[in-house]
């Protein structure tokens, strides 16, 4: 047997909404050719960069935070940036994020980053911004079990997403994008209309449990997060995809 992979550290952001028919979250198709869940319905996110763990004196709210977090959240803003063109961020030394237009100006950085011709650091200094990392929520934490041959230990944060900021997907390693309910999720996910993967279904199912942006913000600061790393089992009618049941998700395993 081949030695597990080591996970690489990464991150999502559920951007949330208070749509008309209740609380909304974005979410965005992988392109098919992406080598991790492809042509699944997901939320914005990926692993950290190296330069995502430089950024510190360019983050608000991570004075108790330790090196490994603030590189998680750091990637989390910029990934979601990158992936869907939110970005929570703020004018150094200022208590409002970004409006609109001045996110339209900074358009052209999405590739950039995506494709390293420029670091975070770089960016952020270059238009005097620091990440609102105090507006994360964590949420969850996943680690790909060690029988997948790429494996991440992902955390996911909520975040509300600013009202002027145009969600957009990137064409690139997404291919479509959508503000959905959570029950609609599971819905389409149900009918199959949608591919949604086991960690992203058990998230959006825990979100739906939640009516509003603030009853979702809330529970998950009430929730005692417990780490996330699936196993199989073998019994008698088949092989089953568990986790832990503390973990506090609706389905704790599924027959595979």
């Amino acid at each position: 047997m081949a030695e597990p992979s080591t996970p690489l550290p990464a991150a999502t952001i559920l951007m949330l909404r208070d749509g008309e028919a209740g609380l909304e979250v974005f979410m965005v198709v992988r392109h098919h050719q992406i080598d991790f869940a492809s042509g699944a319905l997901v939320f914005p996110g990926g692993k950290v960069d190296e330069g995502d763990a430089a950024v510190r004196h360019r983050c608000r709210g991570v004075d108790e935070a330790d090196d490994v977090t603030v590189s998680l959240q750091a990637g989390a803003i910029r990934e979601a940036f990158e992936e869907c063109g939110i970005l929570l961020a703020r004018k150094l030394g200022s208590d409002s994020l970004i409006d609109g237009t001045t996110l339209a100006a900074l358009e052209h950085y999405r590739e950039k980053l995506h494709q390293n011709e420029i670091s975070l650091t770089e960016f952020l200094e270059a238009e005097d911004l620091e990440l609102a990392c105090d507006l994360l929520q964590p949420y969850a934490h996943w680690i790909t079990p060690p029988m997948m041959p790429k494996r991440f230990d992902t955390w996911f944060y909520l975040a509300v997403a600013p009202e002027d900021h145009l969600a957009v997907h990137d064409g690139t390693e997404s291919v479509d994008s959508i503000w959905i309910s959570p029950r609609e999720a599971l819905a389409g996910a149900e009918s199959g209309k949608y591919t949604v993967i086991f960690p992203t279904l058990r998230n959006v199912e825990m979100l739906a449990d939640s009516d509003s942006v603030a009853d979702a913000m809330q529970a998950a600061a009430n929730r005692n997060i417990v780490s996330v790393l699936p196993w199989i089992e073998q019994r008698d009618d088949g092989n089953y995809l568990c986790i832990p049941t503390e973990a506090g998700y609706r389905v704790s395993e599924e027959k595979m």
